[in-house]
């Protein structure tokens, strides 16, 4: 192993694998993800900061700032329920990273959970339209039944 490898790589690979057991600790866990440009991502990081602190409910973002893909992380209280505040927040997070020119989602996509804002990113239009393709090749909808597409 590298002197810097051992120095620097290792410390910060402990880091990221232990924040998120951290922040299981203080209360139920929902992992987002949102991208957004780039450049974007500190006015992203401040806004979510913001709506944290309006919504009163803890958000801790992660990111893999390389390519502008953030985890907003809402830690709810032990046993609480996703009710719709806890949706709003999401909702306000998923918007923000629209309103500077993101998507939705970078690696999970979009099934059950967020499927309610796809119509936000995509428009109406596009919306149907991709519709209108997946019943060309899944006529009977057996393929991924109950999801956004």
């Amino acid at each position: 192993m590298n002197a810097w490898y051992a120095i620097i790589i290792t410390p910060v690979i402990a880091t990221r694998r232990g924040a998120l057991p951290a922040l299981e600790r203080l209360g139920r866990v929902l992992i987002e993800d949102v991208v957004v440009p780039r450049s974007r991502m500190p006015e992203a990081v401040t806004a979510i900061e913001e709506i944290s602190r309006r919504s009163g409910i803890r958000i801790a973002t992660m990111a893999h700032a390389g390519d502008g893909n953030l985890h907003p992380i809402l830690v709810l209280d032990a046993g609480r329920t996703l009710d719709a505040h806890v949706w709003d927040t999401a909702g306000e997070v998923f918007a923000t990273a629209l309103h500077l020119g993101g998507t939705l989602t970078g690696e999970h996509g979009v099934g059950l959970l967020k499927r309610r804002w796809l119509g936000d990113e995509l428009g109406p239009d596009v919306l149907v339209l991709q519709r209108d393709i997946k019943a060309v090749f899944d006529p009977r909808g057996i393929l991924n039944p109950g999801k956004a597409l």
